[in-house]
C-alpha cells in the first residue's frame, strides 16, 4: 500500500516538474491521461490526489485555464465515483476555487460543476450552503453583486453579513430614498427560500449601517409597542414597509400582512420588480392566493364545455394556477431555517 502511495507522489512530482520548467500544456495533458488511467481502473483515490495536486500547481503559475480545466476535471472524477460532500472533499474543490484569478473564464463553470456535483449527491437539493457562500464571499469581495447574491441567498448562516455588507456597499453609490431598494434584494430572497431568520439579519444589519452613516439625514424615529420596538423612517417609507413585513411573517396573520400591504399599496405599485416576490410571500407565509385574472369571454366558454371540473379545465380559462413556490434560479435551500 505504501509502495503505491510513493508511486502516486513520483507521478504528481514528475508533472509538477513540468510546470516548474514552463511546459504547463505538456503538463496538463499528461495529467488527463494519467488520471483517465486510475479513473478506468476505479482507482478513484489516486485520480483525485493527482488532479487535485496538479490543478493546484498550474493555478499558483497563473495557468487559469489548464488549472481550471483540471478542477473541472476533479469534479467529474467525484462524480463518477458518487462521492458525497465531507469536509475533505469540500475541501479540496475550496482550496482549488481560492487559487484561481478573478479573471479567469473558467471559475464560472467550476463553481457550476462543484455546486450541480453537491446537488446531487449531498443533502441540500440547491446546493451544498458551504460551497454557495465561499462562491458568494468571492464575488462579493470582487464587487460582483449578481453573481454574489445568487450564491450568499443559499449559503450558511454566516452568509447573511455578508450580503446585507454588500448591499450597502452598493447603495451607497446611490440616493439615501433608494435604501429599500437594496435592503430588499437580500431580505426578499431570503424570505422566499424559507430563511427568516437571514432576512431578519439582513434587515438588521443593513439598517444598523444606515442609521449609523445617516441618523441626522433621515431624521429616524424610534416607536415602541407592547409587542414590538421598530425604528421608523419618515423619508423612506419602504424600508418601513420591509420592516414591518418581517414582524408580520413572525406574526402569520393574514388580516396583518392586507392591512399592510394595503397601506403602502401605492408606494409598492411603483415597485414592479418586488410585485412576484410578494406575491409568492402572501401564499407562503399567510395563505393568500394570488386572485385568477378573470376572462369573461374564456369563463363563458369553459362553463359551456365543462370546465367546472371535466377536460375544458385544461385549456380554458379555469386552469388552476400552481402552487407558487420559489423562482427556478433560487431553489429552495433545506435545513437553512
Amino acid at each position: 500500500m505504501a509502495g503505491r502511495g510513493d508511486k502516486i507522489d513520483k507521478i504528481i512530482t514528475r508533472l509538477q516538474s513540468r510546470i516548474s520548467e514552463g511546459q504547463f500544456y505538456e503538463a496538463q495533458q499528461q495529467t488527463r491521461v494519467v488520471a483517465a488511467r486510475y479513473t478506468k481502473a476505479s482507482n478513484w483515490g489516486a485520480a483525485i490526489d493527482i488532479l487535485y495536486n496538479v490543478a493546484q500547481s498550474l493555478l499558483k503559475a497563473g495557468q487559469g485555464g489548464s488549472g481550471g480545466d483540471l478542477c473541472v476535471l476533479l469534479v467529474d472524477t467525484y462524480k463518477q465515483a458518487e462521492l458525497k460532500p465531507d469536509s475533505a472533499t469540500k475541501g479540496k474543490l475550496l482550496t482549488c476555487l481560492r487559487l484561481f484569478d478573478s479573471e479567469e473564464p473558467t471559475r464560472k463553470k467550476y463553481i457550476g460543476e462543484m455546486i450541480s456535483w453537491s446537488s446531487k449527491y449531498g443533502e441540500y437539493p440547491a446546493g451544498d450552503p458551504e460551497l454557495h457562500h465561499v462562491a458568494g464571499s468571492l464575488y462579493a469581495e470582487e464587487h460582483e453583486p449578481y453573481d454574489a447574491e445568487r450564491h450568499l441567498i443559499l449559503g450558511t448562516k454566516d452568509s447573511a453579513e455578508v450580503l446585507a455588507r454588500l448591499e450597502y456597499e452598493w447603495f451607497k453609490e446611490d440616493d439615501a430614498h433608494t435604501a429599500a431598494l437594496y435592503a430588499a434584494r437580500g431580505i426578499l430572497p431570503y424570505l422566499l427560500t424559507g430563511n427568516v431568520r437571514a432576512a431578519n439579519t439582513c434587515y438588521r444589519l443593513f439598517t444598523s449601517a444606515l442609521n449609523q452613516d445617516k441618523s441626522s439625514q433621515l431624521g429616524i424615529q424610534d416607536v415602541s409597542s407592547n409587542s414590538a420596538d421598530i425604528r421608523v423612517y419618515p423619508s423612506i417609507p419602504l424600508l418601513n414597509f420591509l420592516g414591518l413585513l418581517l414582524l408580520a411573517v413572525q406574526r402569520a396573520n393574514p388580516d396583518l400582512y392586507k392591512q399592510l400591504h394595503n397601506k403602502y399599496a401605492p408606494l409598492l405599485a411603483e415597485v414592479e420588480a418586488w410585485h412576484e416576490s410578494l406575491e409568492m410571500i402572501a401564499e407562503m407565509y399567510f395563505g393568500i392566493q394570488k386572485p385568477r385574472q378573470s376572462n369573461p369571454l374564456m369563463d363563458m366558454m369553459s362553463g359551456f364545455f365543462g370546465g367546472g371540473g371535466g377536460g375544458g379545465a385544461s385549456t380554458g380559462g379555469g386552469a388552476r394556477r400552481p402552487a407558487v413556490q420559489a423562482p427556478t434560479s433560487m431553489p429552495a435551500a433545506e435545513g437553512l431555517d
